[in-house]
């Protein structure tokens, strides 16, 4: 099950594209308090969207981002377009949802 939900909605041309990715966004710096240790740092470094294959955004993110970051952007594109936001961290995780217009 992809970690990305997404909805877009058509205006004419350009796409308002929404987005909620399931992330839990360590910083590194946060203690579990059970155990006392610090909880390893995970975050979300690059986060990319595309429409039809071309990229429209491409944006680098840091470990200051919250927890389960949402995304709202608009781009150029049409009903029927391709939009596909994917990700990747730096513990070397990532996933991609894709979703038509």
């Amino acid at each position: 099950m992809s970690t990305i939900r997404m909805r877009i909605s058509p205006a004419g041309d350009v796409l308002d594209v929404k987005a909620l990715i399931r992330h839990p966004m360590e910083s590194g710096n946060r203690e579990d308090k059970s155990t006392g240790k610090k909880i390893p740092a995970n975050y979300i470094q690059k986060l990319m969207v595309e429409v039809n294959g071309e990229t429209v955004m491409d944006g680098n993110l840091s470990e200051a981002v919250s927890k389960n970051p949402y995304l709202n952007i608009k781009v150029p594109g049409k009903k029927g377009d391709e939009v596909k936001i994917s990700w990747s961290s730096n513990t070397d995780e990532s996933d991609e949802a894709t979703k038509a217009a």
